[in-house]
């Protein structure tokens, strides 16, 4: 090879190294870019979740309760100091959103926050209503957080939908292992549903108007990151 083949030989071979590395670093972009449109999009979901209404008290003058003696906890703190309460509904984008942020501070807290969930099924959600009567009917056999939990970890499969999801919930109950009788006689039950409402009707005694809304020892609070309502926490824990 003559010398002159030998210098265009080189160049060809820097101005592709030179490529790849222009496509290298293009791609790195695209990642970097992607990432931060993904991180932004979740904060300002979780912002959207967890922004809540003014401060509220325990038992207002009409009898409402933030948390009653048959209100569903998912943990129980030994000592009662703290309890956060989130009034939701199982069709709620935002309280699906919501859902793996307060499985990680049920984790964060165990032991030391007692974390309770009440029903607050919005009209305009068509399976919502069903959701829970379906974690209802679980509950009644011992079950409500592992149904509570698998309609979260399923939403997508049947929210935001006008087709009755009744056999899907009850497929879920089946695989809880319940006995299924039981489980479709309260499912229909009127009791069920009264059971319900009384959820909704303190949720609106209290100025309850969207979900999730949370209370940290009866009163509402107003966090817009997970480290906001981790500093709430920590502060009653200290208080």
């Amino acid at each position: 090879m003559s010398e002159q083949q030998q210098r265009a030989q080189a160049r060809r071979a820097k101005i592709e190294a030179l490529q790849a590395q222009d496509q290298a670093q293009d791609k790195r972009r695209r990642g970097i870019a992607l990432s931060l449109s993904a991180i932004g999009a979740f904060v300002v979901v979780l912002a959207a979740v967890l922004v809540v209404a003014k401060v509220g008290s325990t038992t207002d003058e009409g009898g409402a309760q933030v948390v009653r003696p048959d209100s569903h906890r998912l943990q129980t703190a030994a000592d009662g100091k703290v309890t956060l309460v989130e009034f939701l509904d199982f069709e709620c984008e935002a309280c699906g959103a919501a859902f793996p942020v307060i499985e990680q501070l049920r984790e964060q807290y165990t032991g030391r926050v007692t974390f309770v969930a009440r029903y607050f099924p919005i009209a305009s959600h068509f399976n919502a209503e069903r959701a829970a009567r379906a974690v209802e009917a679980s509950a009644q056999q011992g079950k409500f957080e592992a149904m509570y939990q698998r309609m979260y970890q399923s939403q997508k499969r049947w929210a935001e939908k006008k087709t009755p999801a009744d056999e899907l919930f009850r497929s879920f109950a089946q695989s809880l292992g319940l006995d299924m009788a039981t489980w479709e006689k309260a499912y229909q039950a009127p009791a069920t549903l009264t059971r319900i409402n009384k959820d909704v009707a303190d949720g609106k005694a209290l100025g309850v108007e969207g979900t999730p809304t949370f209370f940290l020892n009866g009163k509402k609070i107003q966090p817009r990151s997970t480290d906001d309502i981790k500093a709430a926490i920590d502060a009653a824990l200290a208080g």
